[in-house]
């Protein structure tokens, strides 16, 4: 049975690997039969932007960005953010902190980073 699933992250990934090995943790629950939600809080929206030379494991990212693409998986970033997003690569949705809460008490499981 599938089940819904918010993948929350919030680690700046110029500073650990833990926000990359996130996104390949979700992109493996998205490949599954689970509706996965990826919430970016923070520097964590570097992920996804185009200023990527200082995040750790940049190159294992650069494996998993087309995959996250054509899966369309569903990203869900804080209104205001200050990086910005490709959203025709990308199935971004921006939304307040309230809209954020509400999504991750309402899934079935967070996993959060």
């Amino acid at each position: 049975m599938a089940k819904t699933v918010a993948v929350v992250i919030q680690e700046d990934p110029t500073k650990t690997h833990r926000p990359v090995e996130a996104l390949r943790i979700a992109l493996g629950l998205t490949a599954g039969s689970h509706n996965t939600t990826v919430v970016l809080l923070g520097e964590a929206v570097r992920l996804l932007s185009e200023d990527t030379e200082d995040i750790v494991d940049v190159e294992v990212l650069e494996k998993f960005l087309p995959s996250l693409q054509h899966l369309a998986v569903p990203f869900l970033v804080l209104d205001g953010t200050k990086y910005p997003i490709d959203q025709e690569k990308f199935r971004v949705s921006y939304a307040s902190a309230d809209a954020i809460r509400s999504l991750v008490y309402s899934v079935d499981c967070a996993l959060v980073f």
